[in-house]
């Protein structure tokens, strides 16, 4: 048995990610067929359709809660603006506000996106020379 520098037994004690092996995998029963590229039980994969649906479900959640804001808020408000004076009932202006917020933020992100495009280019043709 070895000493560590303190004088104290180095004796192998086990770390909190280690683990047991699982073993080998278990055989198809006598329904299954053996695929070894298929994912086994206890591996879901993250597919892009998954993705999808959750995106899908998540707009019609967030398109309810807005229909219903909407619904509640039908109050009509006096707008102006540049000298231009409308109503519009509250909850329809909020949510055309949140609307011109989002598309400003996605024009923003999209002009940083092509200026990190155009870098990243640039510093590829640089790496190419």
């Amino acid at each position: 048995m070895s000493t560590d520098s303190h004088g104290a037994s180095a004796q192998h004690e086990p770390e909190p990610y280690d683990r047991p092996n699982p073993g080998p995998p278990v055989p198809p029963t006598d329904g299954e067929i053996a695929d070894h590229t298929s994912p086994s039980i206890d591996q879901v994969r993250f597919t892009r359709a998954a993705a999808l649906w959750s995106a899908v479900i998540g707009g019609f959640l967030i398109l309810i809660v807005l229909l219903i804001f909407i619904t509640q808020n039908t109050d009509s408000a006096q707008f102006a603006f540049l000298g231009w004076r409308w109503h519009l009932p509250l909850g329809v202006a909020i949510l055309l506000a949140a609307v011109c917020g989002g598309l400003i933020a996605s024009l923003a992100g999209a002009a940083r996106m092509v200026q990190l495009r155009r870098a990243a280019k640039k510093n590829y043709r640089a790496a190419l020379r």
